[in-house]
């Protein structure tokens, strides 16, 4: 099945392992292949922006998208997951669905389970801040 992509000036997209970058002017593609990783530009997580530890789990899952190898990424990620059960719990609900994902081979939903972990975080940095508006939100979450 093809897929359609409307691409903003200058907007970049990842397909496969090769990043396309529209020029000055909207661009449609159709996107015709099985199994082909893509990503939007909004989808995209760099090392420089993945500053949260929810984050960096995306970023994990995203590598794994986008590899031809993604077991390269599976200790990355496992070290990162661990870590933040151990320090909120109640995170591990939407980290065993990004897990249950990433073992099936579906990383395309585990990537999308991730940014429920990211909005998850932000929740909790959010009420951190209501609960103690002078406190350093770097602590929390």
């Amino acid at each position: 099945m093809a897929l359609k992509v409307e691409l903003r000036p200058h907007e970049r997209i990842i397909v496969g392992n090769c990043v396309i970058t529209n020029t000055d002017q909207r661009a449609r593609l159709l996107i015709d292949g099985e199994n082909v990783p893509i990503l939007r530009e909004r989808d995209i997580l760099t090392p420089e922006t993945a500053n949260t530890p929810a984050k960096l789990v995306y970023l994990a899952v995203q590598l794994m998208y986008i590899s031809p190898d993604p077991q390269t990424q599976h200790g990355t990620y496992f070290n990162l997951v661990r870590d933040i059960v151990t320090a909120v719990p109640s995170s591990w609900p939407i980290i065993e669905g990004i897990n249950n994902n990433i073992l099936n081979g579906d990383l395309y939903r585990a990537l999308k389970d991730a940014r429920k972990l990211i909005a998850y975080e932000e929740k909790l940095r959010d009420q951190y801040k209501a609960a103690h508006p002078e406190g350093d939100v770097s602590s929390a979450a």
